[in-house]
């Protein structure tokens, strides 16, 4: 049996790597700053999880969790997330996303361990110059999130080409579901809509992104793990279709009665903040062919099962 090892395994996209891979058999080692009553209780209850605490940001301390634990593949997910996140604190950013990446690859080097999945994003490209785009657009990230993480995916290309590792990077884009850690949408209509309340956003209807489901990327990011040889070294997991948020808006409208969510035309701000890059649909042609992805939820049937699952989570409570 292998063992896997998952930074930012307590998070919200990690956290759900983790189950899939718990539930599927494999050995885990999640790795976290910590962790709270959920993940406790899921390693208490399997013999093949156990959490780590690390932080990336401590070199010595990643080389002993790694050396301790010996995984076959790192899972690295954590990071600041986020635009905005990124631009409130800037030198905490680079630290995390990008001294992280060094102090983790460094500690794989001089352990041994050679194989690394790493969790990237839409935002390394910068504005989009096409309304469909594959791996091979030029990356000229404009926020401090797509910056790190543009050097983060450079610094495993540079540790596979000089010391004989493997980096895959997953690139994905506006990975949405339940439980949300941020007020993004679709999350803050279907709130809105299941709460009563007329929603109003003044601008960003015409905004098109991919919105990608966190079961469709929790399976993509597994199945670059399961491949054993890769032709290419990055992959884009996402839905291949790019609605606007006025679409969405009206998605939600139809599936909720009563739901008053409405979006203005124009350019679309991050928190009424940032403007947003110009954004478009990922081609996932290659992750389809090499891989075999097959995103199961588009849009409709993915904003479908959030509401289903808002209103389960309620009556739970």
């Amino acid at each position: 049996m292998k063992t896997i090892l998952v930074t930012g395994g307590a998070g919200w996209l990690g956290g759900a790597i983790v189950r899939k891979l718990v539930g599927r058999g494999d050995r885990v080692v999640a790795a976290d700053l910590r962790f709270g009553p959920q993940a406790e209780a899921l390693a208490a209850g399997n013999a093949n999880l156990v959490n780590a605490t690390l932080d990336l940001t401590d070199g010595e301390e990643a080389r002993r969790v790694i050396g301790e634990y010996r995984p076959d593949t790192v899972i690295h997910c954590a990071a600041i997330v986020g635009v905005l996140q990124c631009a409130d604190a800037p030198e905490l950013s680079i630290r995390v996303n990008v001294g992280g990446m060094a102090n983790l690859l460094e500690a794989m080097r001089q352990t041994g361990v050679r194989r690394m999945i790493h969790v990237s994003t839409e935002e390394t490209y910068g504005d989009f110059e096409r309304p469909v785009i594959d791996e091979d657009h030029p990356q000229r990230p404009k926020s401090i999130y797509g910056l790190t993480k543009l050097a983060a995916e450079n610094l495993g290309r540079t540790f596979a080409r000089n010391h004989e590792m493997e980096c895959i990077h997953v690139r994905t884009c506006w990975v949405y579901g339940p439980d949300l850690p941020r007020p993004r949408m679709p999350k803050t209509y279907v709130d809105a809509a299941l709460s009563g309340k007329a929603f109003r956003q003044a601008s960003g209807g015409d905004f098109a992104v991919d919105q990608v489901h966190i079961d469709d990327t929790v399976d993509g990011i597994v199945l670059a793990l399961d491949k054993a040889d890769h032709r290419f070294d990055t992959y884009q997991i996402a839905t291949g279709e790019a609605p606007t948020l006025g679409d969405v808006a009206d998605i939600v409208n139809r599936a909720v009665r009563g739901a008053s969510v409405t979006v203005e035309a124009g350019p679309y701000y991050l928190d009424d903040k940032i403007l947003s890059v110009g954004k478009g649909a990922l081609n996932i042609a290659r992750a389809k062919a090499e891989l075999g992805f097959k995103p199961r939820f588009p849009i409709e049937r993915g904003i479908r099962l959030l509401i289903d699952e808002a209103r389960n989570s309620a009556g739970r409570r």
